[in-house]
């Protein structure tokens, strides 16, 4: 299994206002699918970074093609392979 970095840049703050349910709700799915390991927003506005967990890139693209901010043209979208390197234990 392989981890990919997706960061959400901020295109549109208002679609992004009205889609943060929606966005937000798909990602709980994900992460009890076991497809999201951690999400978060930036303080400064810039927009957020999605960490999911896939076999291949194709996978994850697949998965963010999903995401209501995608769909919806809130944010944009840059997905960069992450070999993570960590001492933190990931809870399941």
């Amino acid at each position: 299994m392989k981890y990919f970095a997706v960061f959400l840049a901020m295109k549109d703050e208002e679609k992004s206002q009205t889609f943060r349910p929606q966005h937000l709700e798909f990602l709980d799915k994900m992460r009890h699918e076991d497809k999201v390991v951690m999400n978060g927003k930036f303080s400064d506005g810039a927009g957020g970074l999605v960490i999911y967990k896939a076999e291949n890139l194709e996978q994850v693209k697949r998965f963010v093609s999903q995401d209501p901010y995608v769909i919806e043209e809130a944010r944009g979208c840059t997905i960069h392979e992450w070999e993570m390197v960590t001492d933190y234990q990931l809870v399941k």
